[in-house]
This record gives C-alpha cells, sequence and structure tokens, in this order.
C-alpha cells in the first residue's frame, strides 16, 4: 500500500473517503489487514501529507484510530483527547486538517465503556481533571433516563454507553455550530461530517 498522494486525495469525494473507513474497519475485525512497508511510507510522505479522513476520539489505549480503520501513515488526521469533545483549539485543528489539508470526512467517534464518560456519570473531581469532567457532563444530563439517580452511575454500563453515544451527537453539533469553516464545507459537499461508536469488545465501528 502506498500513501496517499494530492492526486489520490482529491479524486476522493466524501462519500469514497467514509467507504474507506468502513471497509478498513471491516478488514480490522476481521483480522485481514492490508500489509503496509510502513518505513516506506514514511519516506513517501516526507515532502508531504494527503490524508482522506479526520477522526475525533478519545485517548483511549483501546482505540486507536488508525489501527481500527487499518490505514497507514499519512491517511489520517488523528485528534486525541478524553471524552472526544470539541474546543477552540480542536475545532481549529480541525480546520486545518478540512479546509487547509483536504481532508474528505471528519468522523468523531466515541466508544463503549469510555472512563471519561464514567467520569461525568460519576460527576468526579481530581484536579484538572475536573474541568474536562465538566466538558461532558451536559451529555449526561441530556439523557433522561433512567430517572433513579442510583442507576445514573458509571455501574450502569447501559447508561453509560447512552451517555457516550449522546456526547457524540452533542459534540457533532457543536462543531457545525462554532465552526462556520467546517459547516460551510459540509454545506457545499466537500466535506462528511458524522458520528460513530466503537465497540471495545467487538472491535465493530458503528456509524450514525
Amino acid at each position: 500500500m502506498k500513501a496517499h498522494t494530492k492526486q489520490t486525495q482529491a479524486l476522493m469525494t466524501p462519500e469514497s473517503a467514509l467507504i474507506a473507513l468502513q471497509e478498513g474497519n471491516k478488514r480490522f475485525v476481521t483480522s485481514k489487514m492490508l500489509k503496509r512497508d510502513l518505513n516506506s511510507q514514511v519516506a513517501e510522505t516526507a515532502s508531504g501529507q494527503y490524508p482522506f479522513a479526520t477522526v475525533l476520539h478519545c485517548i483511549d489505549s483501546r482505540v486507536s484510530a488508525e489501527l481500527i480503520f487499518d490505514q497507514g501513515i499519512g491517511d489520517l488526521f488523528s485528534i486525541r483527547i478524553a471524552g472526544n469533545f470539541v474546543n477552540e483549539d480542536i475545532l481549529g485543528s480541525m480546520e486545518f486538517a478540512c479546509k487547509l489539508a483536504g481532508t474528505k470526512v471528519l468522523v468523531v467517534l466515541g466508544h463503549t465503556a469510555c472512563g471519561a464518560v464514567k467520569g461525568a456519570c460519576d460527576h468526579v473531581r481530581l484536579g484538572n481533571l475536573t474541568a474536562l469532567i465538566n466538558k461532558i457532563e451536559p451529555a449526561v444530563e441530556a439523557v433522561s433516563s433512567p430517572k433513579d439517580e442510583a442507576l445514573r452511575t458509571s455501574k450502569n454500563i447501559d447508561f453509560v454507553n447512552e451517555v457516550a453515544q449522546k456526547n457524540v451527537e452533542m459534540t457533532l453539533n457543536a462543531i457545525r455550530k462554532h465552526s462556520q469553516v467546517l459547516k460551510e464545507l459540509e454545506d457545499d459537499g466537500a466535506l462528511k461530517i458524522i458520528g460513530g461508536m466503537y465497540d471495545i469488545g467487538s472491535g465493530v465501528v458503528d456509524f450514525y
């Protein structure tokens, strides 16, 4: 597998870029990953990079976009932060990746059993982690059931996973609301903005 070039990136559409991620995840799940000479890809990308996708995902060690989508060096812009939310700096990174560097799909990827989401469900307070948890807690409040507070904690994995999905949805809304650049790219058909959930048990990514 060769690294993407300016020409191969230009040939991709938002739809084909998403299909490439979907097919890569299928290869990952079925242990049919493509053979890549990563050292050759290092050389091929030394003079420039032409990724086709940008993925915002969690720092969780089990969730590496390059691996779960079976991609190589120069294929993805990978943005990682616990809880996969956005702030001004992350939005700026996305605008660089999509507007200036030309990626065709922007994925907000949550995952099951997310530790950051569990922390938000439990309203954890610890040093600088507190400010991060505060950014995810609106997703907890947005999930209306169960009503019983005893069931709205990290011990209820179904609740945790529902909050994680809601957090992805709210992050997608925040991107469109706070980045005119990305919203215009989407409206013009030059960019697909989409959410997904990664199952840490099966390795499968379900796109919304």
